[in-house]
């Protein structure tokens, strides 16, 4: 999948507030900011787990500037990034979705568009927390992430489910193969001026009549991690304007249903607004 990991992107502390284990700079490199997960802002990540492996991810610093070089750079950097802190990522969100009914509403709203046994993809699944929730609604879904890291707690997690690794700008299904698409918080690593092709390969494989479901964090300044959890990595998450992302929509070839956005809940740690969209490909 283009880029993107997991249910949420980082959920992120009250701007201007340290977290522990994390420092908070302006964004280094704007061609690692596409797309990805998070349901929220990234909160204090806490201490490292005892049972987590030292990490032995490459400099990021040394990362970036190999994948600078490269055209698909910003896969690069997120992979690295997940792949370090995955199990870590996946025990702090463990409950993400039992703490947003909200979150859960527009799942189970999109499941019901799509129909009971259509055939999903949910790309940038994470520790596969969306695809779980969506098969829960009898959906047949997969799920796909660039984190080998990630996916291997997804499986683990949920052995029923299929999941494979691959990039989202390059998915491996055939044209209107499928009834729906999911990028439940996974395009926020992708650069703005690739979000077309994007969206285009979205619209490619979903049938006449399949549903999009599009979730990110709103906002017009990028956010920049670094080290979370001691792992020696970085990465910068985008938010987006609800009305940028439907005209591109649009413009792919998709007819918008809904557009919900949602305030941020303080109680959760959350510092900025989270928005849903919902297309479908015209019959």
């Amino acid at each position: 999948m283009p880029v993107g990991t997991g249910l949420l992107p980082f959920p992120v502390g009250t701007v201007g507030v340290p977290l522990a284990g994390v420092a908070w700079n302006r964004p280094r490199c704007r061609w690692c900011l596409l797309s990805s997960p998070p349901m929220t802002d990234i909160t204090n990540p806490g201490p490292a787990s005892p049972s987590t492996p030292i990490s032995t991810a490459p400099d990021p610093v040394a990362t970036a500037s190999r994948a600078a070089s490269d055209a698909p750079g910003f896969v690069v950097v997120t992979r690295t990034f997940y792949d370090a802190i995955a199990e870590d990522y996946a025990e702090r969100f463990r409950d993400e979705l039992v703490a947003r009914p909200l979150e859960r509403a527009v799942l189970t709203a999109y499941a019901e568009l799509v129909g009971a046994g259509g055939r999903v993809a949910d790309l940038g699944c994470g520790p596969g927390r969306s695809t779980g929730f969506l098969a829960s609604r009898g959906l047949d879904i997969s799920g796909l992430d660039l984190s080998e890291s990630m996916l291997a707690i997804a499986r683990r997690e949920n052995p029923a489910i299929r999941f494979e690794q691959g990039s989202m700008l390059e998915l491996d299904f055939a044209d209107g193969s499928l009834a729906g698409v999911v990028s439940f918080y996974s395009s926020i690593h992708t650069p703005v001026d690739e979000l077309p092709a994007l969206f285009a390969e979205f619209h490619r494989v979903l049938a006449p009549g399949g549903h999009l479901l599009l979730a990110f964090q709103v906002g017009d300044e990028p956010r920049h991690y670094d080290q979370p959890w001691g792992h020696p990595v970085a990465i910068d998450f985008e938010r987006r304007r609800p009305e940028q992302m439907a005209a591109l929509l649009t413009a792919a070839g998709f007819a918008m249903l809904s557009r919900t956005v949602r305030e941020p809940d303080p109680g959760l740690g959350e510092s900025t607004p989270h928005a849903f969209l919902i297309a479908r490909v015209p019959e």
